[in-house]
């Protein structure tokens, strides 16, 4: 049974950095590409960022590229999304997947709320 949890959503003020991980069980981590969706109250699921098996590919939507980065580690079988700069608009859930390659990801997290305040 797959399982992807997150953690480290939270309250953090603007400007601020927040780091996210999400940890992954149940398949062969290193055989996944991993992303990050968001969804902000009122809106559809988002794409945010996104990082290749290896790790040596990453992508990213336009309004993080610059302020986030995904990373990864295989020998934790988690992935991370480092925020820095967070603004008002990236409040909203935070939601981990994992897939065979980006844009393609079968299997989703429970999502962490991430509230930035302005």
């Amino acid at each position: 049974q797959v399982q992807l949890v997150e953690s480290g959503g939270g309250l953090v003020q603007a400007g601020g950095p927040l780091r996210l991980s999400c940890a992954a069980s149940g398949l062969t981590f290193s055989s996944y590409a991993m992303g990050w969706f968001r969804q902000a109250p009122g809106k559809e699921r988002e794409f945010v960022a996104a990082i290749s098996r290896g790790g040596t590919r990453r992508y990213y939507s336009d309004s993080v590229k610059g302020r986030f980065t995904i990373s990864r580690d295989n020998a934790k079988n988690t992935v991370y999304l480092q925020m820095n700069s967070l603004k008002p608009e990236d409040t909203a859930v935070y939601y981990c997947a994992a897939g065979p390659a980006h844009p393609k990801f079968d299997y989703w997290g429970q999502g962490t709320q991430v509230t930035v305040s302005s």
